[in-house]
């Protein structure tokens, strides 16, 4: 069994690398393309991807990987996988709002489920290989396989982390292998990935501030959630073919991204922009404000891609501007808590965002980041903004 991990890990590595590799040349293709040009290519970058997926199929999202991995025994089925990746290439290279960490845990999840099967695997055994896929996908991206293999098991339900525990150690072997596999293809996961300013915990009401971040941060987790299910109620009324709905995404978020440059792509590079960058007061709550629209846009219109980063990116941007108001409170301290506190509180995965973040970040201080994931956890909306995580898709 471990050489079966293991090689589900290095199957998972291989394929975040290639992925990647496809990502990082379609973005800088694309990213030639500047000013008023960002609409007409992001337009036609959403009406391929609705095209691909109305004659490819639909490779589904994050809450029906979830809902199978619960309730249909852990059966991902890949059959959809090359819609996935290259819906998800053009809408994540374009510049959609949407990270590529969802369609990959997608298809590495989907690997160790047909991997499973055709070994003839049952029971807890399928499920734990398809978890263990999941995690290898989510660890390569991410660069932190206990983090990666923690997210993995925690994403699948609202109060219970470890409900599927036989998988843990599955989840850590392919993680592990994963990891090493990626970063020997691309280099990348060694160190932190975003810059903060040096901190060293001096004092105790630190854990105060985190929690007071946290707060802020889950207020706007809360205002996140609604949004975007007030504006799936509104389009959900609306029938058109899902090409049709992925260009008037791209539309709109070109005409965004033309206005507000930073605001285009999912954040992997732009949270350390908006770091080491000097923008003032009402140019950061703009930013904030057009981001969240952006992924409200890029979610509801057929877009493919993943919401963590891009909430950390929004986290990154309420703690500037909460900077603002206490500028004596170490600015690494003010970020980590609210993108700890954010996602937390929408993706449901305190323990998984603590070590995510420190390893992101190199914020060795693990307790403050708890305080805050803790906070977004706890206060979060009673119904999950992933549904699955709460009960079964009903079919439809």
């Amino acid at each position: 069994m471990f050489l079966l991990w293991a090689g589900l890990g290095i199957i998972g590595g291989i394929t975040a690398g290639l992925y990647w590799i496809s990502l990082e040349f379609l973005t800088h293709t694309l990213a030639h393309f500047e000013g008023w040009l960002v609409i007409p290519v992001m337009a036609i970058c959403g009406l391929l991807a609705g095209l691909v997926i109305h004659f490819i199929g639909d490779p589904g999202e994050m809450h029906l990987m979830v809902n199978n991995i619960r309730f249909k025994k852990g059966k991902l089925d890949p059959k959809n996988n090359p819609s996935m990746i290259l819906s998800s290439l053009l809408c994540v290279s374009s510049g959609g709002s949407l990270g590529p960490e969802a369609p990959l845990v997608q298809v590495t999840g989907s690997t160790g489920s047909w991997l499973g099967r055709v070994l003839r695997l049952k029971g807890e055994e399928l499920r734990s290989l398809s978890i263990a896929g999941m995690a290898s996908g989510f660890t390569a991206l991410f660069g932190a396989p206990l983090g990666g293999s923690l997210f993995a098991l925690e994403i699948l339900h609202h109060k219970h982390a470890v409900e599927y525990y036989q998988a843990i150690i599955p989840a850590l072997v392919a993680s592990s292998f994963s990891y090493i596999i990626f970063t020997l293809i691309i280099n990348m996961g060694i160190g932190p990935t975003w810059v903060l300013p040096a901190y060293e915990m001096t004092d105790r009401f630190d854990f105060a501030y985190a929690v007071l971040f946290g707060l802020c941060a889950t207020a706007v987790g809360w205002l996140f959630i609604y949004y975007i299910k007030v504006l799936q109620s509104i389009l959900k009324k609306i029938t058109l073919p899902i090409y049709v709905k992925t260009f008037a995404g791209g539309v709109v978020l070109g005409f965004i991204a033309w206005f507000i440059p930073i605001t285009r792509y999912f954040g992997h590079d732009q949270i350390n922009t908006l770091l080491t960058g000097s923008f003032t007061l009402n140019m950061l709550l703009v930013i904030i404000a057009f981001k969240i629209i952006a992924i409200g846009i890029t979610v509801t219109s057929g877009w493919r891609g993943g919401f963590i980063i891009p909430l950390f990116f929004v986290g990154a941007s309420l703690s500037l501007i909460i900077h603002y108001y206490f500028p004596a409170v170490n600015l690494a301290l003010t970020t980590v808590s609210c993108m700890a506190a954010i996602n937390a509180c929408v993706t449901r995965t305190p323990m998984s965002t603590t070590i995510l973040l420190s390893s992101l970040t190199g914020f060795t201080y693990f307790i403050p980041i708890l305080f805050a994931s803790l906070t977004g956890y706890f206060l979060a909306p009673k119904t999950p903004f992933i549904k699955s995580q709460l009960k079964e898709i009903e079919e439809e």
